[in-house]
């Protein structure tokens, strides 16, 4: 929970600058970000063995 302390008088939206600045410092949106772009890694590996073919295929056509 993200608590902003108000002096006596701070405008309105002077403190919702600082929520903004510390809701982005605590990094929420990008974990959720993260979290909604995952891969399993069966599937991480088996693309990363489709590039492996590709530049070992590239490579031999260079030769």
């Amino acid at each position: 929970m993200i608590i902003v302390p108000l002096k006596e008088g701070e405008n309105i939206e002077r403190a919702l600058k600082k929520f903004k600045r510390k809701f982005e410092k605590t990094g929420v949106t990008k974990e959720l970000r993260r979290r909604q772009a995952f891969t399993k890694p069966s599937v991480e590996k088996r693309k990363q063995k489709i590039h492996a073919v590709y530049v070992q295929k590239l490579h031999q056509e260079e030769e």
